[in-house]
């Protein structure tokens, strides 16, 4: 004979459905506006009555992708050239913002904000060191560029003087104040998010600032790094749909090793192309003297000799012609082309394998049709990082600058000595016919009452 079952409760139809209005907000969000004036209820329809709207197909939703996705290509490839030719200040300002907000898509896809309600100054001091980074950043690159301007006002010149140890100290503050802030429980996502919060700021950050260099020692050194990654990027996705088959590699399936190369060679053809255009004008191959400088008053200065067209020489064993003439620019766009063919995607195969490792689609939404600007400045980063580093290496030519001679005056001399350089100068200004006596008596004048 069996027991009798005590205690057992048996789940009703009422609970059940009270359960599932409790897992569904929209539920309850149709009863609230169900009892409102003018809701289907209140005017004696019935909410089954209405049409509901059919079910949009996949074609559907590709096409609205692509369309989208196409008219906010062309908006910003529009705003992009109207800040290059606008000038070199607007382009600046494009990057810095590029920059904060990468940097805060990156710091999001990390973030626990159950965690993070709970621990209020997360967020504060990941702002706070991205702030300390750009002023130590922006500062040096001001401080390089402008020292003829910095260095004799009497406000900016202490900043200047001092720019690394104020930088050092504002960091110093944010790791005390981290410190002090750890709380029990929560050690390790603090410790995360101030480890995730350093790598932001090396791989965007830091990177990005060394394209900003790339602008002030002229613009061909932005752009042409720029649009070599993205013209690969376009020759690659036709050479793969074309002809791809073999799959270069895991983390982004539809890469193919005969895109790859495919690109590699139409991007060093291109690069040949455009490096001929840019050369012809100043604009782009002068370095920044004037911020207010645009495409339309241009830039004035002696050109790189890599812009200039020499005459090279074949082997006398060549069966071609002994001599030809090209600029040397020519031959280092080879290095350019190759680095953001076949290095410059590992950025974005780096930034793939961090979206699975979160599991997410794209960084943000910035950009409709996009994704983050993240998604799109994945590759631009180390590229612009390299262009630096071959430019200083290979092609920068080192001549001392106002700015130099001043810095050596001002840090390495006395008062009196620095008085002295003035005598020297304007006597000889004198000489050359540069100033008239009358300058020259007022310089002295001047420089003896003192």
């Amino acid at each position: 004979m069996a027991k009798p079952r005590r205690n057992v409760k048996f789940q009703h139809r009422g609970s059940s459905s009270s359960a599932v209005e409790g897992r569904r907000s929209s539920f309850s969000d149709i009863s609230e506006g169900s009892s409102e004036p003018g809701s289907p209820k209140m005017n004696g329809k019935s909410g089954k009555d209405e049409v509901e709207p059919p079910p949009v197909s996949e074609y559907e939703k590709k096409r609205q992708t692509f369309i989208t996705r196409t008219i906010w290509t062309f908006v910003m490839i529009a705003c992009f050239f109207t800040a290059m030719f606008m000038g070199h200040i607007y382009i600046i300002a494009i990057i810095t913002a590029l920059q904060i907000i990468s940097f805060k898509e990156v710091i999001a896809i990390a973030n626990v904000p159950s965690r993070a309600r709970q621990l209020r100054f997360t967020k504060s001091l990941n702002w706070y060191f991205l702030a300390t980074t750009m002023y130590f950043l922006y500062g040096e690159s001001v401080i390089y560029y402008f020292k003829h301007i910095v260095l004799v006002d009497k406000v900016l010149l202490p900043f200047a003087t001092h720019h690394r140890f104020i930088s050092f100290m504002l960091y110093v503050f944010g790791f005390v104040f981290f410190v002090g802030t750890l709380q029990k429980g929560h050690y390790r996502f603090q410790f995360t998010q101030f480890a995730w919060a350093h790598m932001a700021l090396y791989l965007i950050v830091v990177q990005a600032h060394f394209i900003m260099n790339n602008i002030f020692e002229g613009m061909i050194w932005f752009f042409l790094p720029a649009s070599l990654v993205i013209t690969n990027d376009i020759f690659a996705y036709v050479c793969g749909i074309t002809f791809g088959k073999t799959q270069l590699i895991k983390l982004s399936p539809k890469k193919t090793v005969e895109g790859f190369v495919g690109a590699w060679i139409l991007t060093i053809i291109f690069g040949f192309g455009m490096t001929n255009i840019l050369m012809r004008y100043k604009y782009f191959i002068c370095p920044v003297n004037d911020l207010g400088a645009n495409i339309i008053t241009g830039l004035q200065c002696t050109p790189n000799p890599v812009f200039m067209p020499q005459t090279y020489h074949f082997p006398a064993w060549a069966p071609l012609q002994r001599t030809f003439t090209i600029a040397p620019m020519q031959f280092h766009i080879l290095v350019f082309a190759t680095f953001a063919s076949l290095i410059a995607p590992f950025g974005g195969f780096f930034a793939s394998g961090l979206k699975r490792t979160f599991k997410v689609k794209d960084f943000g939404e910035s950009i409709p049709g996009h994704g983050g600007v993240t998604d799109r400045m994945d590759c631009q980063f180390i590229m612009g990082f390299f262009a630096f580093m071959y430019y200083q290496s290979f092609i920068a030519v080192y001549k001392a600058s106002v700015g130099d001679v001043i810095e050596t005056a001002i840090t390495g001399l006395t008062p009196d000595q620095q008085l002295e350089v003035v005598r020297g100068l304007s006597k000889y200004l004198y000489n050359q016919g540069i100033v008239s006596d009358k300058v020259l008596d007022c310089l002295n004048g001047g420089l003896k009452r003192r």
